[in-house]
C-alpha cells in the first residue's frame, strides 16, 4: 500500500507540473493566434491512451509518464517533425511571428512553473503558517559529522554567521554551508572566533561518502533516553524512558556526543551509568551497571533534539501570505539554482548522484500528508523551472537563447541549424536522463 501511495502522489504531481508547464506555451501561442497542433499529457509514440480531436488543437494522454508536449505549428521541436517546415510558411505559424511573441511563447512554461510554485507557497503560508528552529535558540552549539570534524569544525561549535552574515534558521544554515561556494563560517569555540572553510571536497564526502545524506551537523543536546530497545544493555539494567544521563564511570558529562563517545571507547565492557530519574516529582539519581555493545551501544534511542529546543510557529493571514509565498519562492529557487551549480565544480562529483524518477518518488510520503505533497510539488516544479531555462536545445532555454540571438544579430538560425541543433540538445537530455535512471538503479541494488 505503502508503494502504491507513492507511486499516486508522484504521477498527481507530475501530471500537474506538466500540464502546467504545457499549458504556459499553449496559452502564450493562443493569445498571439498561433496554432497548437497538439496538446499532450505524458508521450505518445505509436498509440494514444485517449485522444480528443478540438477545433484545431488534438488533446490526448500518452502512455509514458514522463513528460508531456504542445505542438506548435511551424516550430522545431522535440518531436522532430520537419515534414511541415518543408512547405511554406504559413500565417498561423510559430516561424511567421516576430522574436518577441516567440520568445514569450518559449518562457511560458517556465513562468507557469514559478507561478504555480508561488501560488502553492502563498497557500501552505495561509493554510499551514510556518515551523522552524532558529538558530539564536540553539544554545550549546552543535554536534558534527566526522566529515565535519575533518573539515576543521568541533562538537561544541557555535555558528557565529556564514559568509560574515547570521543565519536565522537551522535549515538555512546547513543549506548555506553546503550549497554555497567555498564558504567561510565563524564559530565561536570556547570564547574564541575561529573560521573554517567548507571545501568541495568535503561535500563531495557529504553526498557520496559511506553514509551519504548524513547530515553535517545537528544541535546539542543533553542525552535523555526516549525508549529502550528489548535485550539491550540498557534494557537488561533497567533504563527507562525520560532517563536523563549524567555520568559514566564516574566522569560526569553534559552532552549526548560525550556519552556516545565514552560508550564507545568502552566497547564489550559494563560501564557504570549515573542517571537522573523523575520520580513521582522527584529527582532519583541512580547509578546502574550496563553492558555496551561490540559496536558502542548501550540499546537505547535517544530524545530528538527537539526536545529540548523550540520550535518558533509563525501563522500568517491571507494577505501576509503572499509575501510569505514570494520570499520562500525566491528562497527556494536560489537553492534550487544553488544544488545544480555543485554539477559544473569536479571536485564535489555531484553527477554522481543525480536522481530520475524513482528518486523522484521516493521523495513522497508513504502516507497522504497534504502540507508535505504540495510543498514537494512546489519544489518539483521550480526545478522544472530552473533545468528548463539552461540553454540546451531541447530545453525551453535552448529556444530562448537562439531566439535572444536573433534579436542581438538582427539575423534568424535557418531551419536546418535549428534541427541539427535540435537533436544534439536531446541527446544530451537523453544521457542525463540514462544518467539519472542508472543512478536510481545503482542505488537500488546495490546500496539498498
Amino acid at each position: 500500500m505503502a508503494i502504491v501511495i507513492k507511486v499516486t502522489q508522484f504521477l498527481l504531481s507530475l501530471s500537474l507540473l506538466v500540464l502546467v508547464h504545457e499549458f504556459g506555451h499553449f496559452i502564450a501561442a493562443r493569445i498571439f493566434k498561433m496554432r497548437v497542433d497538439k496538446f499532450y499529457l505524458f508521450f505518445n509514440p505509436w498509440f494514444s491512451l485517449l485522444k480528443i480531436k478540438g477545433k484545431q488543437t488534438e488533446y490526448g494522454i500518452g502512455w509514458i509518464p514522463f513528460g508531456g508536449y504542445c505542438k506548435i505549428a511551424g516550430m522545431v521541436d522535440e518531436s522532430m517533425d520537419t515534414e511541415q517546415l518543408k512547405q511554406p510558411p504559413q500565417p498561423d505559424e510559430f516561424r511567421s511571428r516576430s522574436a518577441w511573441q516567440r520568445l514569450l511563447v518559449m518562457g511560458g512554461g517556465v513562468i507557469m512553473n514559478v507561478v504555480l510554485a508561488l501560488a502553492i507557497y502563498i497557500g501552505i503560508s495561509y493554510a499551514w503558517g510556518e515551523e522552524y528552529i532558529a538558530t539564536k535558540d540553539i544554545k550549546h552549539g552543535y554536534v558534527f559529522s566526522a566529515i565535519g570534524k575533518e573539515m576543521g569544525f568541533r562538537n561544541g561549535d557555535k555558528i557565529v554567521s556564514v559568509d560574515g552574515k547570521p543565519v536565522r534558521t537551522f535549515r538555512d544554515l546547513s543549506l548555506k554551508m553546503l550549497l554555497r561556494r567555498h564558504p567561510v563560517v565563524e564559530v565561536d569555540r570556547d570564547g574564541q572566533l575561529l573560521t573554517v572553510t567548507v571545501g568541495d571536497e568535503g561535500i563531495a564526502k557529504l553526498i557520496g561518502g559511506d553514509a551519504p545524506g548524513e547530515p553535517l551537523l545537528r544541535p546539542r543536546t543533553p542525552f535523555v533516553v526516549d525508549s529502550v530497545i528489548v535485550g539491550g544493555g540498557a534494557a537488561q539494567a533497567g533504563l527507562m524512558r525520560g532517563d536523563s544521563l549524567v555520568a559514566v564511570d564516574g566522569q560526569s558529562m553534559t552532552f549526548a556526543d560525550q556519552f556516545q563517545a565514552a560508550f564507545a571507547a568502552a566497547k564489550g565492557q559494563v560501564a557504570q551509568v549515573t542517571l537522573v530519574r523523575d520520580s513521582a516529582g522527584v529527582a532519583v539519581t541512580k547509578t546502574l551497571p550496563v553492558a555496551i555493545s561490540t559496536e558502542g551501544m548501550i540499546g537505547v534511542a535517544q530524545a530528538p533534539f527537539d526536545r529540548f529546543i523550540p520550535i518558533t510557529s509563525v501563522t500568517y493571514t491571507f494577505w501576509q501570505a503572499f509575501p510569505a509565498g514570494f520570499k520562500r519562492s525566491g528562497t527556494e529557487i536560489a537553492n534550487y539554482w544553488r544544488q545544480f551549480e555543485l554539477l559544473f565544480r569536479p571536485k564535489v562529483q555531484a553527477y554522481k548522484h543525480i536522481g530520475g524518477p524513482l528518486a523522484i518518488g521516493n521523495m513522497f510520503q508513504s502516507h497522504w500528508n497534504f502540507h508535505d505533497f504540495w510543498g514537494l510539488t512546489a519544489l518539483i516544479s521550480i526545478a522544472l523551472a530552473v533545468f528548463n531555462l539552461l540553454p540546451i536545445p531541447g530545453l525551453d532555454g535552448g529556444h530562448i537563447l537562439f531566439t535572444l540571438a536573433e534579436i542581438v544579430t538582427r539575423r534568424k538560425p535557418s531551419d536546418k541549424f535549428l534541427e541539427a541543433a535540435q537533436w544534439v540538445g536531446m541527446l544530451f537530455i537523453f544521457a542525463i536522463i540514462i544518467l539519472a535512471t542508472g543512478n536510481d538503479i545503482y542505488r537500488i541494488f546495490f546500496k539498498g
